[in-house]
């Protein structure tokens, strides 16, 4: 297969479909997780769950960086934004994502803050550059993907002297979050889809522990319909036979040891945290980055003495639960109702990756919500 088409072929779907069907054993049940928010969209945007027989389903892992971002942190991007002389830089999504008391940036914007939506942290570098006389902080959030591209703003700020540019850090880390989701969340889950962008940066060798150690199969896919399909046939063929090994389905992008390059280069600029606060797992260990001392004169952390606190999530919002897997978007009594990608009160309803975003966009909740609520 060389273009996109090829991976979205109704005739090979149907064939995959089948295939799954015929290895599915109706007298068990097949519980996996898709770690990533872009595996979730995949299946829903193309009816991947309706190809499926009834004893197969995905359960929503906690893979989408905006939703797993706590309140807390978001306070702090906000009380950034509302500094006199400061230009917060964010990715769109984080722009909408609820804080407090239902605050956003993006209603901090409309208030008169300076926030700025960027497609790349170069374009949060160019505005440093543009505006010698104003401190400009970039909200770097994210898993491995996007950490390589703050490294090198980093690299590139201080190798410029850019002594107005700085990062409030937000990275965290895919293989900590599935070991807090295994260990301390009690999962009832047979088996994992692993996150394709993420495993093209570490590759597949991290997760060769969880099969070890907790004897889940884990499968990393694309995020293309049939890749998703493919990657539930060979864990549920895993499954069958008693095996719990870590499977590439991606081998169009991902090795076993990853991009060694981006990984050195985050090496070099980012440190462990002991300990991160998740929104729905609360605090896991080792599982996000900070900057270096020898970056630290680009920490906004430091610069601008960040202290976070922790802060609930909205009354009767859901989101906790479904980044655990342990609920889906239509369990909430918010879903559709009080809680629309126009009015969003959880995360999960605002992010591209969201699992209420997904529910929603693509119709079939859609719809159940309006004429309940109606």
């Amino acid at each position: 297969m060389k273009f996109v088409d090829e991976f979205r072929d109704q005739a090979l779907a149907m064939g995959l479909a089948a295939a799954i069907a015929r290895e599915a054993n109706p007298a068990r049940r097949y519980s996996i997780m898709e770690f990533c928010g872009g595996h979730t969209h995949a299946i829903f945007r193309y009816g991947v769950q309706d190809l499926m027989p009834e004893n197969v389903g995905f359960v929503h892992g906690p893979g989408c960086p905006v939703c797993v971002l706590p309140i807390g942190r978001i306070d702090n991007a906000l009380e950034l934004a509302e500094q006199h002389g400061v230009i917060l830089c964010s990715y769109g999504d984080m722009l909408r994502v609820p804080a407090s008391k239902r605050r956003s940036l993006l209603k901090a914007k409309a208030e008169g803050a300076d926030v700025r939506m960027v497609y790349s942290v170069d374009d949060a570098l160019r505005i440093a550059r543009d505006n010698p006389g104003r401190e400009v902080v970039f909200f770097a959030i994210g898993f491995e993907t996007t950490t390589p591209p703050t490294a090198v703003a980093l690299r590139t700020a201080k190798a410029e002297g850019l002594r107005n540019f700085s990062v409030f850090c937000n990275h965290v880390l895919t293989p900590a979050a599935l070991n807090h989701l295994l260990t301390a969340a009690a999962l009832d889950v047979d088996a994992f889809i692993g996150p394709s962008h993420v495993s093209s940066v570490i590759g597949s060798r991290p997760y060769e522990y969880f099969t070890e150690t907790f004897h889940r199969p884990v499968v990393i896919a694309g995020f293309e319909p049939l890749d998703v399909m493919q990657a539930a046939l060979m864990a549920i063929r895993q499954l069958n036979d008693g095996r719990a090994e870590v499977e590439n389905q991606y081998i169009r992008v991902v090795t076993r040891d990853g991009n060694l390059k981006a990984r050195a280069i985050v090496d070099e600029v980012f440190e462990r945290r002991e300990s991160f606060e998740w929104r729905g797992l609360g605090a896991v260990p080792d599982s996000a980055l900070k900057i270096r001392d020898a970056y630290a004169a680009f920490d906004a952390e430091k610069r601008f003495s960040i202290v976070t606190r922790s802060a609930p999530d909205a009354k009767s919002c859901e989101c906790a639960e479904i980044l655990r897997g342990a609920k889906k978007p239509v369990d909430c009594k918010l879903f559709g109702k009080g809680c629309t990608p126009d009015s969003p009160v959880g995360s999960c309803m605002v992010s591209s990756e969201g699992a209420c975003a997904a529910y929603w966009t693509y119709g079939r909740f859609r719809e159940r919500a309006a004429s309940e609520a109606a």
